[in-house]
């Protein structure tokens, strides 16, 4: 058993865990962990989007009371209906732009490069969003109406750009139109259930020739320790966002892109000499 490849896969499953539900940036932050580990061959690649499957699930397990509600209601409840129609309308933007453009987005901007300017411009949008004066009208996911879901769907087109944040995108989108900034979170991570579920299943069809049973104890690894730590990340930024804004994220995003800039044109500056 290889036990750096494990140390590795858990390093990983934290990081993805602690930023998927954060403003920051959880690809983002797996290309530039993968990196530095030496951990972003094509399996590598796979390992990242499966072990997002541990961090929804963790959204599932804290939401488990309201998506039992939903289900249970779905065929005779309005605000279950309705609910359902939001979260797919939302989702049909990302999931229809991503089918498109994911080959091409991930020959592109999947670079450290890519990733340090949007770490950068996706900080700047937080900055902009908070500093507006934003009028509030929804102040429940319940609340939400389709065309709502429709403009927070759009808003996550941008997380297709790495570095951009999903969350982020949603998050900052939501509040913008309207969203209270807990409508806006917790609609957030609704949306990351059929958009993720759809994304890992995807990736593990399109790369099935690359998953073998030696790298199952990898996988579980990072499943696990992704599960738990986004467990812990979603009741701490719930917790959070009650008392105060995104600053201290876009502050984050910013000065670790410029960090991310001055490192890898150092590293390509040496590289050349």
């Amino acid at each position: 058993m290889d036990y750096i490849i494990l140390l590795k896969a858990f390093i990983l499953g934290i990081v993805e865990g602690l930023t998927e539900f954060l403003p920051i940036s959880s690809t983002g932050h797996l290309i530039i962990a993968g990196d530095l580990l030496s951990f972003n061959d094509e399996v590598g690649k796979v390992f990242e989007i499966v072990i997002q499957l541990g961090a929804i699930l963790a959204v599932c397990w804290e939401y488990r009371h309201k998506i039992g509600s939903v289900i249970s209601g779905i065929a005779s409840e309005a605000n279950s209906q309705r609910f359902i129609i939001n979260i797919t309308i939302g989702f049909f933007p990302a999931a229809f732009l991503g089918l498109l453009f994911i080959k091409s987005i991930k020959a592109h901007l999947f670079n450290p490069f890519s990733v340090a300017i949007a770490f950068i411009v996706g900080g700047l949008f937080i900055f902009w969003i908070e500093k507006k004066k934003l009028t509030t009208h929804i102040e429940t996911v319940d609340d939400i109406r389709w065309p709502d879901a429709l403009k927070v769907g759009l808003s996550q087109c941008l997380a297709l750009i790495p570095g951009m944040s999903r969350s982020g995108s949603t998050i900052m989108g939501g509040m913008y139109f309207g969203l209270s900034r807990k409508a806006a979170t917790e609609f957030s991570f609704f949306l990351a259930i059929p958009i993720m579920f759809a994304a890992t299943f995807y990736d593990v069809y399109k790369h099935w020739d690359l998953l073998h049973a030696s790298d199952l104890n990898v996988f579980l690894v990072g499943f696990i320790t992704a599960f738990i730590s986004a467990f812990f990340a979603i009741r701490a930024l719930l917790h959070y966002i009650a008392n105060h804004n995104f600053i201290v994220f876009a502050w984050y995003r910013v000065i670790f892109g410029v960090i991310l800039l001055i490192y890898y044109r150092a590293e390509l500056f040496q590289a050349m000499i």
